[in-house]
């Protein structure tokens, strides 16, 4: 059986620069990597404009495959008091639900709305949404992978940010290892980061592994914002592992530029002695 593949974009933000050739040729990794679905991590849009949802919409759609898309800061308007009366209005009219799930044989994921209008780049995740993350992993196939969508990130990358994690990182990030996460992505940064929950969790004996990853921006990097970076990640998993493939723009199309495998379930990759 083929690995299972899943894509993954994140901050699109539509309606800075159009770049057919960019688009082009995502068209064609989707075409030839074949994923069974694209994760949309969120600031699909620059400022929430119906033209911008619209352009976004149909970009994402032209890639003719499954779509998981969840909201970012930048999906929400930008000014009070509509900021607050009509705050997922604009995203709404493309994509209706704020927390899609997909559910399949092999994979199973949870996308989780992490936008709150009272943060202009924060966000936060309610325990009711993890203890809904738990109710729809107790009900996925034995097999499936488990995997959390945020905008927000969780892990963020070892250069320059001024953007703080998502609100009680980690007791947020150790409450969707309980509820059985096994891949956990985010955007926000425009900065790529992957890693396993040993590099962060102390842990004894046999405990299953948890790969987080921060994809970076799809979008054009701001002019003179040097530490943001272009690209996007693509995931292939197998029964013992999950293999982190990541993306950059070289100009004329997208390079692959880092490979990454982390352990799925309980046995590491490998043992010394």
């Amino acid at each position: 059986m083929p690995p299972l593949r899943v894509l993954q974009v994140s901050d699109l933000h539509a309606g800075t620069v159009e770049e057919p050739e960019v688009e082009g040729d995502l068209r064609t990794l989707v075409r030839e990597s074949r994923p069974e679905l694209v994760v949309v991590s969120g600031d699909l849009t620059h400022r929430n404009t119906p033209a911008q949802h619209a352009r976004a919409a149909d970009l994402l759609r032209s890639l003719e495959a499954p779509l998981l898309v969840i909201p970012g800061n930048h999906d929400i308007p930008r000014w009070p008091p509509w900021r607050f009366t009509r705050t997922f209005e604009e995203f709404r009219r493309s994509w209706p639900e704020l927390e899609p799930v997909y559910r399949s044989e092999r994979l199973v994921v949870c996308g989780l709305n992490s936008v709150r209008p009272w943060k202009q780049q924060g966000g936060a995740i309610r325990p009711a949404q993890v203890e809904h993350v738990r109710e729809v992993f107790a009900n996925a196939p034995e097999a499936a992978l488990r995997m959390v969508a945020v905008h927000h990130h969780l892990l963020g990358a070892p250069w320059r940010t001024v953007k703080r994690t998502i609100a009680e990182r980690s007791r947020l990030l150790g409450s969707l290892v309980d509820a059985g996460a096994e891949l956990i992505v985010s955007g926000h940064v425009h900065q790529s980061a992957a890693s396993e929950r040993r590099e962060f969790e102390v842990t004894e004996g046999k405990v299953r592994g948890t790969t987080v990853a921060t994809a970076p921006g799809l979008g054009q990097p701001r002019p003179k914002r040097r530490g943001e970076a272009r690209g996007l990640h693509l995931y292939e998993v197998d029964e013992s592992s999950i293999r982190v493939l990541t993306y950059a723009w070289a100009g004329q199309q997208w390079a692959q530029i880092a490979d990454r495998r982390f352990p799925r379930g309980l046995e590491p990759l490998a043992t010394v002695g």
